[in-house]
This record gives C-alpha cells, sequence and structure tokens, in this order.
C-alpha cells in the first residue's frame, strides 16, 4: 500500500460516524473496567496487527484478564479472556443499538457484566441518546474501514518516530475514541492551575503543560484529514511564529490556535513522512521555546539519551 493513500472524509463519513459510536461503547467498558491513569491514558485504543485494541484488563474474579478488538481485517468485534474463552461477532450490518447489545452479551459470555452508568456517546450531536436507542447509524463500509485503519498505523509510525526524539514525560501513541484522533503528548512537568468551571475531563487531560501532535480523519467544522500540532496552555506569541512546509498553517479553534497541515498537502510530496515530522518539530521548538522548556535537556536524538552511546552511534 502506499504511504498515506486517500482518505477524503466524504467517501466514508456515515461510516466513519458508525464506527466512532462503536468504538465509543467499547472505550466507555475500557473506562469502567481499567485502573485510571493520569490524563486519561488508561482508555484509548492501541494499534495491532488487525485493528485496534482496548489491552488487557482484569476479570472481575481478580485471575485473569480479558481483552476487546476491533478487527479491521476481517470487520469483527473480537472479546477473549485469559482462560481461553473467546466470542466474536461481525461489524458489518450493526446499528449502534445492536452492536451495543451484542458486545455486552459478548462480555457474559467471557464473564464479565458490565453496567455502565451513562451508555451514551460522548461530546456528540447524539450524545442525549443511548446506545440502545441508536439504530440511525448502522453504515459500514469494509473498505473504507480498513482504509482507516491502514491510515492509523502508518500515522501511528510517524509519531513514534518523532516520540523518539523526546526522553521527557510523554504520552504513548494512542487512538482516542473521545475525539477519534491518534496523537502523542510531551509534557514539561509544571503544573496547570484550571479554573473551577472547567470540566473534569478537560482539568486532568491538562492538568501539567503539554505540547501534543497529532492526526484526525476530518469532521463537520474541518471536514478534511489533516495533521496537528497544539500547546496547552498557549504561549503568547505561538501563533505568529512560522511553521514547516510552507503548506502548513494556523487556525483558532475552541478559543486557542492549532497547527495545521492538510493530509492532501503532503501524501503526494517527494518526502511525506520528512515533512510530517518536519511540521511537528517546528510546532514543538517554537512552543517549548515560548514556554521556556529545558529543550536540550530532554532531547534524544535517534531515541538515544546516553551520550556514551550517542557518540558511538555517531
Amino acid at each position: 500500500m502506499e504511504l498515506f493513500p486517500p482518505i477524503p472524509l466524504s467517501r466514508w463519513q456515515d461510516s466513519k460516524a458508525t464506527v466512532h459510536r462503536f468504538a465509543q461503547v467499547v472505550g466507555k467498558i475500557r473506562l469502567a473496567e481499567s485502573v485510571r491513569r493520569n490524563h486519561w491514558w488508561n482508555v484509548p485504543y492501541y494499534l495491532t496487527g488487525r485493528g485496534i485494541t482496548t489491552r488487557p484488563m482484569a476479570l472481575p474474579d481478580g485471575g485473569g484478564t480479558f481483552c476487546v478488538d476491533f478487527d479491521f481485517v476481517d470487520h469483527r468485534l473480537v472479546v477473549c479472556s485469559s482462560d481461553g474463552r473467546r466470542v466474536s461477532f461481525p461489524l458489518t450490518g450493526q446499528s449502534v443499538a445492536s452492536f451495543y447489545r451484542q458486545t455486552l452479551d459478548a462480555l457474559a459470555v467471557v464473564g464479565v457484566p458490565v453496567a455502565l452508568p451513562h451508555p451514551h456517546p460522548f461530546d456528540l450531536p447524539d450524545a442525549g441518546r443511548p446506545f440502545t436507542e441508536d439504530t440511525e447509524h448502522a453504515a459500514y463500509d469494509p473498505f473504507w474501514v480498513n482504509r482507516y485503519w491502514q491510515v492509523l498505523g502508518q500515522v501511528a509510525l510517524v509519531l513514534e518516530e518523532f516520540a523518539a526524539r523526546f526522553c521527557g514525560k510523554i504520552s504513548p501513541v494512542h487512538h482516542f475514541w473521545h475525539t477519534f484522533d491518534i496523537a502523542v503528548s510531551r509534557f514539561s512537568g509544571r503544573r496547570v492551575d484550571q479554573p473551577p468551571s472547567v470540566d473534569p475531563v478537560t482539568r486532568e487531560a491538562y492538568s501539567r503543560e503539554v505540547i501534543s501532535a497529532g492526526f484526525w480523519f476530518g469532521d463537520d467544522t474541518f471536514p478534511r484529514p489533516a495533521f496537528y500540532s497544539y500547546a496547552a496552555p498557549e504561549p503568547a506569541g505561538l501563533a505568529e511564529r512560522p511553521l514547516r512546509p510552507g503548506a502548513a498553517g494556523w487556525v483558532e479553534r475552541n478559543g486557542s490556535h492549532l497547527a495545521v497541515l492538510e493530509y492532501d498537502d503532503v501524501r503526494g510530496g517527494e518526502d511525506p513522512r520528512a515533512a510530517v515530522l518536519d511540521f511537528y518539530e517546528s510546532v514543538y521548538q517554537s512552543a517549548a521555546g515560548l514556554a521556556d522548556w529545558n529543550i536540550g535537556g530532554e532531547a534524544s536524538p535517534g531515541g538515544v539519551t546516553d551520550p556514551v552511546a550517542a557518540r558511538g552511534a555517531g
């Protein structure tokens, strides 16, 4: 497959809306059944060789584990436990309502009773409708869903390479079911005091100074796939700093600024990977410099922090 193949939002918008809600169903199960981690790092998905996974969670008896995987090759949801039990069902032909029921039934087979405290979509237009009543979202085009997973995997490798350059506190490269993006975040370690009006999800996500890099597939407000980066809190003057490559630009979003490099402006270039890495690096250097981060001290070129090893590698 070519690097960064086409994935126009218009070709799979309905399928994306369905899969996004499927991901939220299982993501909420992960949230309920996993040990909480700083910045909600316990809840995102991770890429596998066939799709995305919740990673293992504890069975109720405490003696084993279970896992929920989306297989975007055979297009099935797979629920399995460490004692060998395994249940799967097709993702095609499902509404959100039927997917929700079958997921809970599959979990019951492996010994996991689930009672979600709020079984509704999170931060989506139909957030007031329970999953059990959503028969509207049922589109699922296997070709485009597989393409979504292929692009996720390609972008994840670029983000892993970018992550390797930083040895301070950094998130894993993970796929959020909230915003349906994939991202990695670097932290300075400095605490950020949030006003009391900020919601609990945001408070935890941005409790420390952060510079994030990621990719999303487009939405109603920005209907094109794009690489992005931002700093929170945003240092004064950041949106006035130049970006690389020249096709990148700053956009205002939710009261702050987002650096954006559109996917289609990169994919046909001579070296798309290098262009994306240069974009992320240009944002990081500007944001970290303005916020007085320890840029040199947190650098790990090529993933190496040991100075002796670094000299040997050179």
